[in-house]
């Protein structure tokens, strides 16, 4: 099993979302956070100042999938989430050992 984690751009989280759905992920956790890459933040301009933005609002994705969705996940968020300019954000791939259902006491697989 992994762990995918993928920090987008928050418009493009429905998209994203609804093509997760399609290929049979079942359940995800969406968190709003903040961060920056190479831009290295931006200037807004606001009744005339400017303000120096260091942190850009994104979404943080997480889904654990079985190792034989990790391709197909990884292309429907590559897919949906890029719009070609700086700043779509990252994918990271992490193991899982183990997964436990609360509820039911399931593991494993059967527990995602």
């Amino acid at each position: 099993m992994k762990k995918i984690e993928a920090i987008i751009k928050p418009f493009k989280l429905d998209e994203v979302k609804d093509a997760l759905n399609e290929i049979g992920v079942q359940g995800m956790t969406v968190s709003e956070v903040k961060g920056f890459g190479r831009q290295k933040g931006h200037v807004e301009l606001y009744r005339g100042a400017e303000y120096d933005v260091s942190f850009i609002p994104k979404v943080k994705l997480e889904v654990v999938v079985p190792d034989s969705m990790v391709t197909g996940t990884v292309a429907a968020i590559e897919s949906k989430a890029k719009t070609g300019k700086i700043g779509d954000g990252k994918i990271f791939i992490l193991p899982v050992h183990e997964v436990i259902r609360i509820r039911t006491g399931e593991t494993g697989e059967a527990a995602i």
